[in-house]
């Protein structure tokens, strides 16, 4: 099985790889351009938003080619309700995406299509969130009746849509985080048996992964809602496919670690917003990237300290699904210590420019400086 997670992952990579500097072409030739207007824009010139159809191509073609090398016995996915009703909603939030990249959507209209595409979901597949945390059960959970589970399902979805959303402000953050979380689930679903959508998740992972390269900072393309909501989307149907339809109190929780960088950044933007009187869905500088750019971290420091958090978080959710509660509970105390620590003096290391006129400033002869920039 894990020659046809390799294969899956790399035939995605390749693909979006491939695809995402067409995707830039066309974003030109049919004005999907982001031009900076105001100060939560990092960049400062106008860069391509369609980098998400890059990702999308890379998932449909390789998902397409796993149907049909099913027939043969090369990967195996199998056709069903689960993966019919997460296509239809992909193709939804895709297409919303398109349109909003080109023509820039109102935040009510871009909901109503994400609560759509997640009623798709819910009515084909009939996947939902049928238990919840009970510590005082003695299974440590309870069932939940369907009229709550599938409005709480719909929430779900259109949450982590919007939270990768959220966070898609800095040059390869949404893609990287994403990536991070998608792995993390991958493993997750392979410690719990859950073949197919451990596969699902690797093409996922690999499509991903093969756009960053071209997100990175300096970004050449951005994914635009194209991406950011289908990331989003298909991660909030992931988590309850491969996680939370299992009868354990630990399938609840670990999704939302795998998730928590994107859900905590949300959450207090929706609480900040509040209590400021302010539209839920209005921009502002309050999020955490843009905190620690404030800080003085730069766009890759601050990309790379969301990173790692988000790989702690993915990697203590694995270990919870494997090893139990308290290994995760050591494991998060040591890397916290790690973390927070390694992210106080992050900001203080100078970037290479700085590093020069730092030597300039402490007189040291300039042959020195061209030997150091050689």
């Amino acid at each position: 099985m894990f020659f046809e997670y390799f294969i899956s992952f790399a035939l995605a990579f390749i693909v979006s790889f491939v695809a995402t500097p067409i995707a830039k072409k066309v974003a030109f030739y049919i004005g999907a351009v982001d031009v900076p207007k105001d100060e939560r824009r990092m960049h400062k010139k106008p860069i391509a938003r369609l980098g998400g159809l890059a990702i999308f191509s890379g998932f449909i073609m390789t998902l397409m080619f796993g149907l049909i090398s099913t027939f043969i016995g090369v990967i195996g996915i199998t056709p069903n309700q689960q993966l019919l009703g997460m296509l239809v909603g992909v193709f939804i939030i895709v297409g919303m995406g398109i349109v909003d990249d080109i023509k820039q959507l109102g935040p009510k209209i871009k909901f109503v299509f994400q609560i759509l595409a997640a009623i798709a979901v819910v009515w084909i597949s009939g996947d939902k969130i049928s238990i919840i945390t009970n510590p005082f059960s003695s299974t440590g959970t309870s069932v939940i009746s369907d009229f709550i589970a599938y409005p709480l399902t719909i929430f779900w979805i259109v949450g982590i849509t919007n939270a990768i959303n959220f966070i898609d402000g800095l040059d390869g953050l949404a893609a990287g985080v994403s990536s991070i979380s998608y792995l993390s689930l991958m493993f997750i679903a392979i410690l719990y048996g859950e073949v197919q959508t451990a596969m699902i998740i690797a093409i996922l992972a690999g499509a991903t992964l093969g756009f960053l390269p071209y997100n990175f900072n300096p970004a050449k393309i951005f994914m635009g809602d194209t991406g950011s909501t289908f990331l989003g989307f298909t991660l909030g149907v992931i988590s309850i496919q491969g996680m939370m339809k299992t009868y354990a109190a630990i399938s609840i929780v670990i999704p939302i670690l795998v998730l928590g960088l994107p859900l905590f950044d949300t959450t207090f933007a929706i609480l900040r917003r509040l209590i400021q009187r302010k539209p839920i869905m209005a921009a502002d500088r309050g999020h955490l990237h843009h905190r620690l750019i404030d800080m003085g971290f730069s766009q890759r420091q601050s990309v790379v300290t969301m990173y790692a958090v988000s790989g702690a978080l993915g990697l203590v959710a694995i270990v919870l699904a494997d090893k139990g509660a308290l290994s995760a509970v050591v494991l998060i105390i040591a890397l916290s210590i790690f973390v927070i620590a390694g992210s106080r003096y992050m900001s203080e290391i100078n970037d290479a420019p700085d590093i020069e006129n730092k030597v300039e400033e402490e007189n040291i002869p300039s042959l020195s400086i061209q030997k150091a920039k050689k």
